[in-house]
């Protein structure tokens, strides 16, 4: 037979993958199993244009180089063969040869599964099999628009979520069953889920990928994971992925100095101790572009959380003066990764509606979350790294300092607006010395706890979409530990226990506020009542809907002194009900506020017609919602 007869991509196809525009390369590039005139086997496609021979080894051909070559289809740099009788699992790497002798053994950059590490091959694997059952959670995700519904994402790394009892890894379906209804009760609607593409160590907790469409082996094959996707899909919770396209590892079998030469890669990122992708090469662009299409079309993901993406932006990032250069214009932006982003998103949001695409960008890099022909990058969200950074060291803070320092929760005021932002409390914050949420908060133990009540308070209620990650929920006291799964005993112990309770209604109740989340991105959903009081470390805001019929006064005390008498101002007269105290003794709190009902008289205070007298608890929250008005209304 001939050998076009055999090949799994077409010339067209090819130039596409070369000009940026081949979105579904995956489809043509990599291992496929196939019939072609009766004979069943898999096809094989790799980008390797520096390469002087190219060959597939394996455990079917006692790994012989010479075994069974590919060849250079029209000198296009793409290799390509057809090789007979393989089956399904069948590890395999690309032997490739370079023209001054050198020989390098590398997975396949468009594998679909892998062998567990520390070994290193590829895995012939088909996708098809998998029976969804997720077509109307799909078709509803069609028609929604998250930025006027609540977002509440739990960030979860798989691996040390929860372990067997002998310590070793638990399988997507194991994770299925535990995770998900935990999510649920807990009131999460979203899981993001740390990287689950391929990587060969542990501790990059999946950043430093070898293996960009593979699903990782360490907690089963690719049908299992989309297992776990349709699962979550079913019981109406989605899933986010956290996504890499900015750098990869320098591992000898992955992508760095592919066929010789540095076909992936533009430089490194020394501080990660990984490479750059390059992002002047089209074929990068048609790479990465496919993968993410890979997922929302193989997996049902729905949405990527992208990784680093200031490192993608600026040419300097992590570098010393003198050792980057300048774009055309003398800038330090990096105009080809701006254009890929901008691109991706385009074609991401044009192919697949309903999804969302959220930026990790830590700099002011401005319109983020506005699309390309505004001038933006086109995300749905932005991590909002400057409050999580502010808000932590407030409240990492001693008591007595808090009040110079107040600014540190008011000044995101002043620019939450400017993108749509998700307020991230994520694994990042938990690690490498810097303390579990909970150690963070200052003085004894009580205070410890009723001080990330209030964080957590805090959180809910300020403008923007949330994230938590996984041992936040309990209080977790230890950083997040890489190689053990959660402190889960501690839910045993009677504050942790509250904690767990707190968080599960405080979640519950946000979901039943629109107030709290249908104008998040705009000054018709937020307005200050009190910004000024640093004395006594107090904030009093309101959250509430673009008509104002719907409305909650949030107030905070963020020290452990308390005030029985403490006037603020109200937007409207009328009966207010305290429904949600974060000193409450059910979660282990104090008990000093007694009130359940407050009645608004016409005294004017903090800018306003009228206000209320309450019990302001030590180191506690306070929401208020109307009951009934009396009067003219003055919202």
């Amino acid at each position: 037979m001939e050998i076009n007869k055999f090949k799994n991509l077409t010339q067209q196809e090819i130039y596409l993958f070369n000009q940026g525009e081949l979105f579904q390369s995956y489809r043509h590039f990599g291992a496929h199993l196939i019939r072609l005139q009766g004979i069943e086997g898999v096809s094989f496609a790799v980008w390797a244009p520096h390469a002087y021979k190219v060959s597939v080894v394996g455990a079917f051909n006692n790994w012989q180089i010479e075994t069974h070559p590919m060849e250079n289809y029209l000198d296009s740099g793409v290799w390509v063969t057809f090789i007979k009788g393989l089956k399904s699992g069948e590890p395999y790497k690309y032997c490739i040869e370079t023209k001054g002798g050198q020989v390098f053994y590398k997975a396949d950059p468009f594998a679909f599964y892998a062998e567990l590490r520390p070994h290193t091959a590829s895995r012939v694997f088909p996708l098809e099999g998998h029976s969804w059952r997720d077509e109307a959670w799909i078709a509803s995700r069609k028609q929604r628009n998250l930025k006027r519904e609540p977002l509440l994402i739990y960030e979860v790394h798989l691996g040390t979520w929860r372990k067997r009892a002998d310590g070793d890894f638990m399988d997507y379906r194991e994770i299925a069953d535990l995770l998900i209804p935990y999510v649920k009760k807990k009131g999460f609607t979203h899981l993001e889920l740390l990287p689950v593409t391929e990587h060969p160590f542990d501790g990059s907790w999946g950043y430093q990928v070898t293996g960009f469409f593979a699903a990782t082996s360490r907690y089963g094959n690719p049908h299992e994971l989309m297992h776990l996707i349709d699962r979550c899909h079913q019981e109406e919770i989605g899933v986010i992925m956290d996504w890499v396209p900015g750098h990869f590892c320098r591992d000898v079998h992955g992508l760095g100095q592919f066929d010789g030469t540095p076909l992936y890669e533009e430089g490194n990122h020394e501080q990660w101790g990984t490479y750059r992708f390059n992002f002047n090469k089209t074929e990068i662009w048609s790479f990465l572009i496919s993968n993410a299409f890979f997922w929302f079309e193989q997996y049902h993901i729905d949405g990527l959380r992208v990784d680093g993406v200031s490192s993608m932006l600026y040419l300097d990032f992590g570098k010393e003066n003198g050792d980057w250069i300048p774009n055309r214009y003398g800038g330090r932006e990096n105009l080809a990764a701006v254009e890929f982003l901008r691109k991706l998103n385009q074609q991401v949001f044009k192919y697949f509606p309903g999804v969302i695409m959220v930026a990790e960008e830590a700099t002011d890099w401005p319109f983020v979350t506005r699309p390309p022909y505004d001038g933006g990058l086109g995300f749905s969200y932005k991590w909002n790294m400057g409050w999580m950074n502010d808000t932590l060291k407030y409240f990492s803070l001693d008591f007595e300092q808090r009040q110079y320092n107040h600014n540190l929760l008011t000044f995101s005021l002043v620019y939450s607006f400017s993108e749509d932002f998700i307020l991230p409390f994520s694994h990042d914050e938990v690690v490498h010395g810097k303390k579990s949420l909970i150690n963070k908060m200052p003085g004894d133990y009580w205070q410890k706890f009723a001080g990330q009540r209030v964080l957590y308070l805090y959180l809910i209620c300020h403008p923007g979409k949330k994230l938590l990650f996984m041992g936040g929920e309990f209080a977790q006291f230890i950083e997040w530990k890489q190689d053990a799964q959660l402190d889960w005993f501690l839910k045993d112990y009677d504050m942790h226990r509250m904690f767990a309770a707190y968080v599960k209604e405080l979640n519950n109740f946000y979901l039943n506020e629109k107030s709290l989340w249908a104008e998040d991105h705009g000054w018709e959903g937020f307005e200050w009542i009190d910004v000024n009081d640093h004395t006594q470390s107090i904030l009093v805001f309101q959250r509430r809907t673009a008509d104002s019929s719907k409305f909650l006064v949030i107030a905070l005390n963020l020290l452990p002194q308390a005030y029985p008498v403490f006037r603020i101002g109200m937007p409207q007269l009328g009966t207010y009900k305290i429904v949600l105290n974060t000193d409450s003794t059910k979660y282990g709190g104090s008990g000093f506020t007694k009130q359940e009902t407050l009645l608004a008289e016409e005294v004017a205070w903090h800018n306003s017609n009228y206000s209320v007298v309450l019990q302001m608890p030590p180191l506690g929250g306070l929401i208020l919602e109307c009951a009934g008005a009396t009067k003219d209304q003055d919202v």
